[in-house]
């Protein structure tokens, strides 16, 4: 009996015991001075706060995206809503890229009120990718996904844009060893739903920028590595032949405007920006040479220099 009465007043201590430690953590915060008590509040609702913070855009435009916390969002009013992008985010970095991963890749998506799309690719295997297209034609309320190329070379240069809500093109680059590496173009006619392969130009060399002004007209133009002059191909019959443009230069200008930029459409001709390449020293490498072509493309004739625009 003696037993059981010690065993029973050493169990009720026990109890006591737990509850007093119990009652000293939860009273802690109540203890301490209320400046103390202040702080370590303040610093819990920081935290409460860096978790629900919404993301920041990128840029100020008023259609952008984030990539906070490894989400692809995007905005359309500056940050004030956000809709997720159903896509994994390496998904958008495959192929030959080595950036920080904090910003999209320059070119690899397009973004409107009417259109906005991500070109992304999954391992294919055997050193090829399947390069599709993650879409919305309502401003992320819905998202489809389109085939590209079922299988391509590893990628190197990727882009998308959108002529009207029809028609589209991608341009995409792979297989690169050394200065050379495969390139073309691809175009759609029904918003992005399906893709159809264009004939490729025929040249190797690394490709600096490519794109169409119309249904009809595109260029190809290539060298990146020590340009000595532009090397721009034009198609007048949406990608089933290739030409090379001739471009006629002053005599003076010849070795220092080397690589052709995108055309664009003004009034009834088109006007081009040919640049410096990565190691024109004219004035600082702060101009460029703009041309003009009245017949789609097909030669160019130079009509000034015009300053390099420092937001490019």
């Amino acid at each position: 009996m003696k037993k059981l009465m010690l065993g029973s007043s050493l169990l009720m201590l026990i109890v006591l015991l737990i509850g007093v430690f119990r009652y000293h953590q939860d009273s802690t915060v109540l203890l301490l001075p209320r400046g103390e008590q202040y702080l370590m509040e303040s610093k819990s609702n920081q935290a409460d706060q860096v978790q629900q913070s919404p993301p920041i855009p990128v840029d100020q435009a008023k259609i952008s995206y984030s990539l906070q916390n490894d989400e692809l969002q995007i905005t359309f009013d500056q940050g004030q809503h956000w809709q997720q992008v159903p896509i994994e985010k390496d998904a958008l970095f495959t192929g030959e890229y080595t950036g920080n991963e904090q910003t999209l890749i320059p070119g690899s998506y397009y973004l409107s009120d009417a259109i906005v799309a991500f070109i992304y690719a999954i391992d294919g295997g055997q050193g090829s990718q399947q390069v599709s297209l993650k879409y919305s034609l309502n401003q992320g309320k819905t998202w489809e996904d389109s085939v590209i190329a079922e299988a391509f070379p590893i990628m190197r240069f990727r882009k998308v844009s959108f002529v009207n809500e029809q028609f589209g093109y991608v341009i995409l680059t792979g297989d690169r060893t050394m200065s050379q590496e495969y390139s073309i173009a691809y175009v759609t006619y029904d918003g992005g739903t399906t893709w159809q392969a264009t004939n490729d130009t025929g040249n190797t060399r690394l490709l600096a920028d490519g794109g169409f002004v119309d249904e009809t007209t595109g260029f190809m133009s290539y060298g990146i590595i020590n340009p000595e002059s532009p090397d721009l191909y034009v198609t007048q019959d949406g990608g089933d032949t290739w030409t090379k443009a001739t471009i006629n230069f002053p005599e003076k200008y010849t070795p220092i405007f080397v690589q052709a930029e995108l055309p664009e459409t003004v009034d009834d001709h088109l006007i081009m920006l040919i640049n410096q390449g990565p190691n024109g020293d004219y004035q600082g490498g702060k101009v460029k040479g703009e041309f003009i072509s009245m017949d789609q493309g097909l030669t160019w004739e130079f009509v000034r220099g015009v300053p390099v625009d420092e937001s490019d």
